[in-house]
């Protein structure tokens, strides 16, 4: 078992990458602003990144906020550091935002798209005050630079 394994298995080389509501339509769903990735994609540019750094990737996508909060609750114990993209849940929810504090993890927020530019709702974010970073308008490759930033922490 390598190093990177073993502490894959310690929770400490794994980081979790957490994609909320409609991020499963990613390279169908308004390609203009979103690209042509598609969320197995996005999926698979995280595991490359977090190998070059010895760490894997656990990741978690879905419409119902319950399950990412358990994702969340659950990386206390088997994770190192948390991405999330929560899409429109960003703007909503205080029980994601809270359950990323508890956990006490660094956690980057990213978004796709540069929210500043969007509609005024989409310019607050419920979560950037408990992330240790956050990623706005890079495409997807903010999820790369995300992976980046937590090994430079970890």
């Amino acid at each position: 078992m390598t190093e990177a394994s073993s502490a894959a298995e310690a929770g400490r080389g794994t980081i979790l990458v957490i994609n909320g509501p409609n991020l499963n339509m990613l390279g169908t769903r308004e390609p203009e602003k979103y690209g042509t990735s598609t969320l197995a994609d996005v999926e698979q540019l995280a595991a490359s990144a977090a190998e070059k750094h010895g760490f894997v990737v656990e990741c978690v996508q879905s419409n119902h906020e319950g399950v990412l909060l358990d994702a969340i609750h659950a990386a206390r114990e088997n994770a190192a550091g948390i991405v999330i993209n929560a899409g429109a849940f960003t703007h909503t929810s205080v029980a994601l935002r809270d359950a990323l504090a508890a956990v006490q993890l660094p956690a980057v927020e990213v978004h796709i798209t540069n929210v500043h530019q969007r509609e005024e709702f989409r310019h607050h974010s419920y979560l950037s005050p408990v992330c240790a970073a956050v990623i706005v308008g890079a495409g997807v490759t903010g999820y790369r630079l995300a992976i980046d930033y937590l090994a430079d922490v970890l």
